[in-house]
């Protein structure tokens, strides 16, 4: 019973916290150029923070569609990786729905909590999945109440969101400093000859060159 408390409470915190973060996405979102609408489907049936993010910013520059959502799915590509391991603890029957809410705090909280997994998950999954997708709408409504929110440097709130997303992992791990130095040199030397969008394809192959070396 201790060990099933602990897994709700640690999703019940993560759910809320992270989940302010639509907030910054639904803003950044309706800056970028999409509709109030546009914003909401992406955090229902998205509803992966770093890709809806990647898009947006994509869309912001300009960018064309299709680099902007190849992008968004191989940053996402990394949950298939966690729905692997979580495969063996969450129940098959809901395996549909389960689906949608493997990203990176649900199986955090799951993995953290070995003996209460399954808590540990669908809570994170319920208090992260409304949470997002309330502030979502708020921001977006907000933001596209104003004539020209980019006055308001709005543009700016999805890359450092998601900057600070990173930005734990860059100071604990080497190798993903050195995945993240390398993507960095990728994207700048490609950014003055690619459209919008291509760059942050490119940057993926800095895992590869890591990886290699």
């Amino acid at each position: 019973m201790s060990a099933r408390h602990d897994a709700v409470r640690a999703g019940l915190g993560v759910g809320l916290a992270v989940g302010v973060s639509g907030l910054a996405f639904g803003a950044a979102a309706v800056t970028a150029g999409l509709s109030v609408a546009q914003a909401c489907a992406l955090s229902l049936f998205a509803f992966t923070g770093a890709s809806q993010f990647a898009l947006a910013g994509v869309v912001a520059g300009g960018g064309a569609l299709v680099p902007g959502v190849a992008g968004a799915l191989l940053l996402g590509a990394r949950n298939g990786l966690y729905g692997l391991r979580l495969a063996s603890v969450l129940p098959a029957r809901l395996r549909v729905l389960t689906a949608h809410g493997v990203i990176d705090e649900t199986s955090a909280v799951a993995f953290a909590h070995p003996g209460a997994a399954r808590a540990g998950f669908y809570t994170t999954f319920a208090a992260l999945y409304v949470t997002w997708n309330l502030t979502t709408f708020l921001a977006a409504v907000g933001a596209s109440a104003v004539a020209d929110p980019s006055v308001f440097g709005l543009d700016a709130v999805g890359p450092a969101t998601f900057l600070a997303l990173l930005w734990p992992r860059l100071k604990e791990s080497p190798e993903d400093r050195k995945v993240a130095l390398a993507g960095v040199v990728i994207a700048l030397a490609a950014t003055p000859f690619l459209p919008p969008g291509v760059p942050v394809l490119l940057a993926a192959a800095g895992a590869l060159a890591v990886l290699v070396r």
